[in-house]
Order: C-alpha cells, then sequence, then structure tokens
C-alpha cells in the first residue's frame, strides 16, 4: 500500500525543476553553454500578470514562456533590468502529460524547456513549427 500511495504523489515543482536541468544539461555543448546563461523559474501556475499580458484567461493554456531579449535582437547597449528567463508552469505540464498519455514526463519537460530556448535563439513559434512536429 505505500508504494501505491507513492506513486499517486504528483511530481513536485522541485522534480520538474530537476527534468529541466538534466534536459538543459543533455544539450549540446554549444547550446548547452548558451541555456545555462538563462534563469530557469517553475512554477504551478503563470502569474496573473503573464496571462493578462498575453490575453489568457486559462492558465492551464500555458506550459511555458521565454522572458527576454532574444539573442538575435539583443545589443551592448541594452541595459537588462533582469537576466532572461525561461518559465515552466507544472500543473498545466502534468494536464497535458496526463492528456498524452504516451508522453514520458521527462520528454516533455524537456520538449517545452527546448521550445522556450528556441525563443532565446530568436526563433518564432512559427520556425519552431516547421521543425518540431510535436503538438500535432
Amino acid at each position: 500500500m505505500k508504494g501505491m500511495t507513492a506513486s499517486l504523489i504528483p511530481p513536485s515543482l522541485e522534480d520538474v525543476e530537476a527534468l529541466a536541468l538534466a534536459a538543459r544539461e543533455a544539450l549540446p555543448a554549444p547550446y548547452r553553454a548558451a541555456a545555462r546563461a538563462v534563469a530557469l523559474r517553475v512554477e504551478d501556475f503563470a502569474p496573473d500578470g503573464i496571462l493578462d499580458a498575453l490575453g489568457l484567461e486559462d492558465p492551464f493554456e500555458l506550459t511555458g514562456l521565454y522572458e527576454g531579449i532574444p539573442l538575435t535582437e539583443k545589443s551592448v547597449m541594452d541595459q537588462p533590468d533582469r537576466p532572461d528567463t525561461i518559465w515552466l508552469f507544472r500543473r498545466p505540464i502534468l494536464d497535458e502529460w496526463a492528456g498524452r498519455g504516451t508522453v514520458a514526463l521527462d520528454e516533455l519537460v524537456a520538449h517545452v524547456l527546448v521550445h522556450e530556448l528556441a525563443h532565446h535563439f530568436g526563433w518564432s513559434d512559427a520556425d519552431i513549427a516547421r521543425i518540431d512536429r510535436w503538438w500535432e
């Protein structure tokens, strides 16, 4: 019974962060170095301010977000007020994971992380969609 109860406990914020950090460390060296320069935040849901800015009413619609200036747009003249950050939202990720039923959680977390890193590298959603058919 004890083992069964433990398996019913959803992964914690720390568990999701550990999966994201492992995915970051598994990136090829040139990408890994750039990814390490981006802050990582894992929260249950996006803060209301982020949802409002994106025009989203349902917090389950957002699994991750890149917040910062893409490398393709950075200038030495920029005076950043905070570090570039990738946000991962645990509850929407877990909801999608449960809904898919065929994807391992570490694969889904890695996918969301890499998608947000692509924005850091300056790729648009359309650029990402052309090479990543994950969401189909």
